[in-house]
């Protein structure tokens, strides 16, 4: 049996999830024709096209369909093996990577991070501002601070507590534009939406606010981006309560309003449970998120 080498097999599994040569190359840090010979190699080696080429795009084969099943399953064992020698590191010393939401990591980690500073100076900490889900499997970050409960098997999950979102806008909004006085003066009152305005939308009407897609001026994939609109006065916006709360010249919006609750979990890998510098960070980002 001939032995494949595990760079092409690698160089497939990134290519096949990644959806393009370029956003695979950029993935594993290679350059474009290198993962492309690699790619082609393996198809040499296994003696099958693995891709149809359609100008640009890449569209896997049922051969490739049926190899990708096999391949998560090798990198998703590669991806422990490497998470699990992390975990086993024992000095409180080293790297650890927190990704936050976009508002969360820009007002709310700062000063948590200072503590973490001052308590374990030898110990890096790099912070992953994204309002996506980073991948834990596949190190994209040690800890995570999410709003959702973990739903993949290797996940540990803590929920820390419960936070509120509530509807603000600034006091130079309120005196021009008066305070709604209900949620159809809310969806009459320049509302920016976040990211997908129509997912978006459709959750505000859940909550009994009647507004459209079509109904948003303004809308950003970025909440901080959104929340310094509302604090210019620009329009009027949801928002957790602690960023609101951190945040001079801001006014809450239909105060007899039910709260929208929104749940705070710390993620990390089972895998890196062990380590000391992992319970170290997150025994602090436990303790700072449920005293906030």
């Amino acid at each position: 049996m001939k032995v494949i080498d595990w760079n092409h097999i690698r160089a497939f599994h990134a290519t096949a999830t990644a959806g393009s040569l370029s956003a695979a190359a950029r993935e594993l840090g290679l350059t474009q024709p290198t993962l492309s010979r690699q790619v082609l190699a393996l198809e040499a080696d296994l003696g099958v096209p693995l891709f149809e080429r359609r100008g640009r795009k890449l569209v896997l084969t049922q051969t490739g369909l049926e190899l990708l099943d096999h391949v998560r399953v090798m990198s998703d064992a590669a991806d422990s093996v490497a998470l699990a020698a992390s975990g086993r590191v024992q000095e409180i010393s080293g790297r650890v990577c927190i990704s936050a939401t976009d508002t969360y990591a820009a007002y709310i980690l700062p000063p948590i991070v200072e503590r973490i500073r001052s308590e374990a100076p030898q110990i890096t900490i790099a912070i992953v501002a994204s309002n996506g889900l980073s991948n834990l499997h596949r190190g994209e970050a040690d800890i995570a601070i999410r709003h959702v409960r973990p739903d993949r098997s290797g996940l540990v999950g803590h929920h820390v507590r419960d936070t509120l979102a509530c509807f603000y806008a600034s006091e130079g909004w309120v005196a021009r534009n008066g305070l709604p006085e209900g949620p159809a003066d809310l969806a009459r009152a320049g509302l920016i939406g976040f990211d997908d305005a129509v997912r978006f939308s459709g959750y505000l009407r859940e909550i009994g606010i009647p507004v459209e897609a079509a109904d948003f001026r303004l809308v950003s994939d970025s909440s901080v981006a959104v929340w310094e609109m509302v604090r210019r006065g620009i329009g009027v916006a949801a928002m957790l309560r602690e960023v609101a709360e951190r945040t001079p010249g801001v006014v809450r919006l239909l105060p007899d309003m039910t709260p929208v609750p929104v749940p705070i979990w710390l993620v990390t890998h089972q895998e890196l449970q062990p380590s000391p510098r992992i319970r170290v960070v997150q025994k602090i980002l436990a303790e700072e998120l449920a005293r906030i």
